[in-house]
């Protein structure tokens, strides 16, 4: 049995690098060390394969669908956070969709999403230039920024700018010079028009670069005069410290603890600006390498003392939920419902609001979407058939928790390790206290109590950090 410290750490851990673990599983990665844990999510053994494609594809076909049905996308990638053997490329996935959010609402072509979230799989832990010079080519981040409009006689800015403004440097650190200039370099960088859609449905967009259509007149950019072209210019904005503080601080708000909103990072300080300060030197030094900026951060001692320090995202409540209780291992037919409940809660995956995408941390929670997070929760651990579930109440059973105390403390254990204040503590010890000592000789009253006092917490304003 491994010490209960230990496992709490690598829960922490498994819930900032993925969707959570059960008890088994975090016995196993104990075992294992928790920095050969970290190396392995950074680096996956090469016998993992991510989410369970041909499974889903078997029984819900028209996640695939050219153009796709938005909410079948929803649940191909929420199939994927909750089955996946790479947890933390499909977090990392998330976190990209939050920083250069794009949304179906505009494009209207789910599978185009999902090619851009594919990408974040494949290049999201891998070298930041490389990845912000194919999110330059992807289909749906042109059309969703208009630079399929931007040509060498009409230039549209609204892709440079945001490559400025939210993918790289940050608001203050360039000028509207800057930001005609690199839009000029980016001109002819296009899509190739799609075919009629009948009478065999939509056709994919594919990048074009047309040579006719680029600016090829010299530009000044950050200071530099040239005849750019938009591969130059993120060759400029990587090389420039605050890019380098722009993404760590995003990593930092996203993975470790909640910061305030990026429109005031201008004015506000970063919650930590020394872990900040050597995220942004591994960053440099690997030569924008995410990869190794996340293995510095999960082992530094300042991540593993950041326990439930930042408030859970809505899909990380529904993946987090759906592997605790064990649902949805099998895609079954409910999967198409269960993939709106991000939604509920405030977040609709594939669909950000806006290019900003998600306000986090406190702005996660207001009246209706607590409400949502509280009933998701209830509404599962009462499903106490569910395998998730059963393993619980064996555990607990096979350890035998009697006292209503042990009983508490047990749920708490199962649902995360979770720490709770003196008064929450105090409430859910008086609950528990009144039902007496557990009995067993009734496995399904001892059971429906278990699930009680598991949605009990789960209404908790612990519960609600990660």
């Amino acid at each position: 049995m491994s010490n209960k410290e230990d496992l709490a750490l690598m829960a922490h851990l498994m819930r900032r690098a993925g969707f959570g673990a059960n008890r088994e599983e975090l016995e196993a990665l104990v075992a294992k060390g928790y920095d050969a844990v970290v190396d392995e999510l950074v680096d996956p053994p090469a016998d993992r394969h991510g989410g369970k494609a041909e499974l889903l594809l078997r029984y819900h076909p028209g996640v695939l669908l050219p153009g796709g049905n938005p909410v079948m996308g929803q649940a191909n990638w929420l199939y994927n956070m909750v089955s996946t053997d790479k947890p933390l490329e499909e977090k990392i996935a998330l976190f990209w969709h939050h920083v250069f959010a794009t949304g179906n609402s505009k494009l209207d072509n789910c599978d185009q999403m999902l090619t851009q979230i594919e990408m974040f799989r494949e290049l999201g832990m891998g070298n930041y230039q490389d990845l912000i010079l194919e999110l330059s080519r992807n289909p749906a981040m042109i059309y969703w920024l208009d630079n399929n409009e931007n040509h060498r006689d009409a230039v549209n800015e609204n892709w440079g700018r945001e490559l400025l403004e939210l993918f790289t440097m940050g608001v203050s650190n360039y000028t509207e010079v800057d930001v005609r200039e690199a839009s000029r370099a980016f001109t002819g960088w296009t899509i190739t028009p799609k075919l009629p859609r009948q009478p065999y449905g939509r056709y994919p967009w594919r990048f074009e670069y047309r040579e006719e259509d680029h600016d090829f007149e010299e530009k000044t950019f950050l200071g530099q005069t040239g005849n750019f072209n938009g591969e130059d210019i993120i060759d400029i904005v990587v090389k420039e410290p605050a890019t380098a503080r722009f993404i760590c601080r995003h990593l930092y708000n996203f993975f470790v603890a909640d910061e305030p909103q990026v429109p005031a990072w201008t004015i506000e300080p970063a919650r930590d600006e020394e872990a900040l300060d050597a995220m942004c030197n591994v960053f440099e030094e690997s030569n924008y390498e995410i990869r190794e900026v996340l293995r510095f951060m999960f082992k530094s001692e300042w991540f593993k003392e950041a326990r439930f320090s930042k408030i859970k995202s809505p899909a990380e409540v529904v993946a987090s939920t759906m592997k605790m209780v064990g649902a949805y291992e099998f895609p079954d037919p409910g999967l198409a419902k269960i993939c709106r409940e991000p939604g509920y809660m405030g977040q609709d995956i594939l669909d950000p609001p806006s290019v900003e995408g998600w306000h986090t941390g406190s702005e996660w929670i207001n009246s209706g979407s607590l409400l949502a997070r509280i009933n998701f929760v209830a509404d599962n651990v009462n499903k106490t058939s569910l395998p998730g579930m059963q393993t619980i109440i064996s555990h607990m059973k096979t350890e035998g928790i009697n006292t209503p105390q042990d009983l508490l403390n047990s749920c708490l254990d199962h649902m995360g390790f979770l720490e709770l204040s003196s008064e929450t503590r105090e409430q859910l010890s008086a609950h528990a206290g009144a039902g007496g000592n557990m009995d067993w000789s009734d496995e399904s009253a001892a059971s429906a109590r278990i699930a009680e006092m598991m949605a009990l917490i789960g209404a908790t304003t612990e519960f609600q950090f990660a």
